[in-house]
């Protein structure tokens, strides 16, 4: 007896950095030359010593740590992200517009199932995030792509032409995961001009802002006193505070949406972990001098990707920033053989272009995502010097 199995779940493609696991099954890396890994955005280090030690401390002599909370988060950790966002934004933010989510991947799907369902479309700019991409299938949603050519920057006249009476929702990803690029604020206000104009929502991930190279603030659209009625943010804390493992994200948005994200948040966790909340609200009073140098390190190994691939002979470097080098490849193999040869043949397991572009795409057989906050400079140079050492007939 076979029981039966949801067909749109069915039909959704595996999880890409699980499936990339497996390509290392049988592989075998010598000690002088130790596998390079850059296929998945997550810091490999633990969070800072006072943290952890915040965290012990919660977990030893906090009650309330160990048990439910409100739905939508501590109200403190809520208050401190008004304040501090509506400082950095230059708006006004109120702790009700602020939802906490167990990670930002949970943000997303939370916040998407108040606006889509089955039959529904969706505007996604290409690549894409592939867990936005798995979720709108999972749920029947048709994904609208939106190619964004060589810069990698999204355009809203581009947009406006794929919008139709079942469109609902227009995501955005700024600092790009995968594409590295930083949206300019002229572009992100022409996306909200568009979604406010057509009814939409324009939801913004910016998981890496924390990384973002420019100073101030990355966009004005809190600045606009009717924010509310057509922009969502989502945001985690994995990334500033290396607090991966416990799942904490946010959700800025109105508070009617806030209202709806609250029974889809009720029936899948009930309640956002409360320790991890805890470690987020320390870091957010904190650690600011401690994220600066974490900005300052990932800003330093943008520099050393962007120069060695400028080196590099045969290889097209598309956007490169936050956690990301988003590149162009020389091999006449496609990426996603390339990328399972490369583990072998080159020690190095990164992620094919086409697992962030629409099936069948010539674009992402050209494509590769590198996740080099993963590695040091030190890493760096050796991933340079094995891709430089690849036979330029690698077939």
């Amino acid at each position: 007896m076979t029981l039966p199995l949801n067909p749109a779940m069915a039909a959704t493609f595996p999880p890409p950095v699980m499936e990339a696991r497996r390509w290392l099954a049988g592989a075998v890396f010598p000690p002088d030359r130790p596998l390079i890994n850059v296929s998945q955005a997550a810091p490999v280090d633990p969070p800072p010593m006072a943290l952890r030690e915040a965290l012990a401390e919660a977990a030893l002599h906090d009650p309330q740590a160990h048990l439910y909370g409100p739905v939508l988060g501590l109200p403190a950790l809520r208050e401190e992200i008004a304040a501090q966002w509506s400082a950095a934004y230059r708006g006004r933010i109120s702790p009700a517009q602020v939802a906490i989510t167990q990670g930002c991947n949970q943000a997303f799907t939370a916040v998407m199932s108040t606006l889509a369902g089955a039959g529904d479309e969706v505007i996604l700019p290409t690549p894409w995030y592939f867990n936005h991409k798995m979720w709108l299938d999972m749920q029947g949603v048709t994904t609208l792509p939106l190619a964004t050519g060589p810069g990698l920057i999204p355009d809203a006249e581009a947009a406006a032409a794929l919008i139709t009476p079942r469109t609902r929702a227009i995501v955005l990803v700024s600092p790009n995961n995968p594409g590295g690029v930083e949206y300019p604020a002229e572009t992100l206000a022409a996306f909200r001009d568009l979604a406010r104009s057509r009814g939409l929502a324009l939801i913004v991930d910016e998981t890496y802002r924390d990384f973002d190279s420019r100073s101030g603030a990355p966009h004005d659209l809190f600045t606009d006193p009717d924010w509310p009625d057509s922009f969502i943010q989502l945001y985690s804390f994995s990334k500033a505070y290396r607090l991966t493992g416990h799942r904490v994200g946010a959700v800025v948005a109105s508070e009617a949406r806030l209202a709806e994200v609250e029974k889809f948040l009720d029936t899948v966790a009930i309640c956002p972990s409360q320790l991890g909340q805890i470690g987020a609200l320390w870091g957010m009073r904190n650690l600011g001098q401690w994220v600066a140098g974490e900005r300052a390190e990932i800003l330093a190994r943008r520099t050393a990707m962007t120069g060695g691939f400028a080196a590099l002979t045969g290889w097209q470097l598309l956007g490169c920033g936050a956690y990301f080098a988003y590149v162009e490849h020389p091999f006449a193999l496609p990426s996603d053989q390339l990328a399972k040869r490369l583990v072998h043949e080159a020690g190095i397991l990164m992620l094919p272009g086409t697992m962030f572009q629409p099936e069948g795409s010539p674009e992402g057989q050209r494509q590769l995502r590198i996740a080099f906050a993963n590695i040091d400079t030190t890493g760096i140079t050796q991933l340079f010097a094995r891709l430089a050492a690849l036979p330029p007939t690698l077939s």
